[in-house]
């Protein structure tokens, strides 16, 4: 019986290279066939209940998203009254107006009536 040998570096290079070379040829051939055996299966009654979670969650998960976007501008209709109406308590009123001459001599006239009334 012969001695064990050990494997010089590139015998055991080339037994790495030639195993990848097998598992990749592997990988290829079980692809080909689960891809080929995929597209002519049918779909499961559990991939048709997955899909239809699945659109289910995203039509629920649009509608949160409509939502929020509504009050969103509602809370920006309310803002935005809000400072209209702050800014309309700021604006000054109409201007007083002034007492005209004739005015201010008929409340001085009406004053010394008064007065001398209350002497009499």
């Amino acid at each position: 019986m012969a001695a064990f040998k050990i494997p010089t570096f590139q015998e055991r290079t080339a037994a790495a290279q030639e195993a990848k070379r097998r598992a990749v040829e592997k990988l290829k051939n079980a692809g080909a066939q689960t891809t080929a055996a995929a597209a002519t299966a049918e779909p499961s009654a559990r991939d048709i209940a997955a899909a239809e979670r699945r659109a289910a969650h995203k039509a629920a998960i649009e509608q949160e998203k409509a939502a929020r976007q509504e009050a969103r501008a509602a809370a920006q209709a309310e803002k935005e009254a809000a400072e209209e109406r702050a800014a309309a308590a700021r604006r000054p009123g109409p201007m007083p107006t002034l007492p005209t001459q004739a005015e201010l001599k008929a409340a001085r006239d009406a004053r010394y009536a008064a007065r001398k009334a209350r002497n009499r």
